[in-house]
This record gives C-alpha cells, sequence and structure tokens, in this order.
C-alpha cells in the first residue's frame, strides 16, 4: 500500500504542472468573443488576407497557423455588453451605410492596429436598427 501512494503521489507531481501548463496555453489561446452566432477566424501575416469561419473557435485557435484577427456576429445590440466585457475604451466612432462603427482600445485584447492615430484592437459595428452587431479584433475585416 505504501509503494502504491509513493507512486501515486510522484505521478501527481509530475502531471500537476504538465496539467497547469496545458491550462495556460489553452486559456492564453482561447477565442476572444464566446457565445457568437458566427465565428470567423483571419489568417497570414495581413489580417484581410485569408479568412474562415469556424463551427469549433477553441480548437479552430489552438490549431491554426498565424491567426492575425478574428470576429464575431451577435444578434441585437450588444455593443455595451462588449465594451464592460473587455474594458475598452472607446476612441472614435463612425457611420456608414446605416451600420455605426466603434473603434476601441482594450487592456484585455492583444495586437492593435493605427486608425486616425489611436491605436485600435477592439471594432465593434452596429446596425442601425440594433437587430445585429459584429465584434472583432483588431477589426472586422470583409464585409459586415
Amino acid at each position: 500500500m505504501k509503494q502504491f501512494l509513493r507512486i501515486f503521489r510522484e505521478f501527481f507531481l509530475v502531471l500537476l504542472p504538465v496539467a497547469c501548463i496545458l491550462s495556460v496555453l489553452i486559456l492564453r489561446h482561447a477565442p476572444a468573443f464566446g457565445q457568437a452566432e458566427r465565428y470567423r477566424f483571419y489568417l497570414g501575416a495581413s489580417s484581410s488576407a485569408r479568412s474562415f469561419a469556424s463551427d469549433s473557435p477553441l480548437t479552430d485557435k489552438l490549431t491554426a497557423e498565424r491567426i492575425a484577427g478574428e470576429s464575431a456576429e451577435y444578434s441585437g445590440d450588444r455593443c455595451e455588453e462588449l465594451r464592460t466585457r473587455f474594458r475598452a475604451r472607446l476612441l472614435f466612432r463612425e457611420e456608414a451605410c446605416g451600420v455605426v462603427n466603434y473603434y476601441l482600445y482594450s487592456p484585455c485584447l492583444g495586437d492593435c492596429v493605427y486608425l486616425n492615430g489611436y491605436a485600435v484592437n477592439l471594432h465593434i459595428a452596429v446596425d442601425e436598427e440594433g437587430t445585429r452587431t459584429a465584434a472583432g479584433t483588431p477589426l472586422i475585416f470583409g464585409g459586415y
């Protein structure tokens, strides 16, 4: 019995650090946006170079190479919810073609792009009626 406990303790001491490292890797590479109706990743040196839709964002983000950005689409106006979740500061906004675009900076997100002299790493777009929201980091690339 003592030998079994010793082997179990040694196994646990080896397994615990491995589990911690795997947890950190998964959390570090977790998708930025959760519970989205549609999810998209942008690949390559330029975020708009190539993209793919994802039905399994966690798996795809862990296995895809050179992810340069990601975006999600939601029903309803989720701008304030996303802004609060990411502790984001509004830098500027613009309206075009029935869509209000908010350009923000969040300390919770990584890479940024420079627009109008601002470091932007969160882009939220809401249609005029407030029926649809898209969010992207560092930007929403392609159409909305």
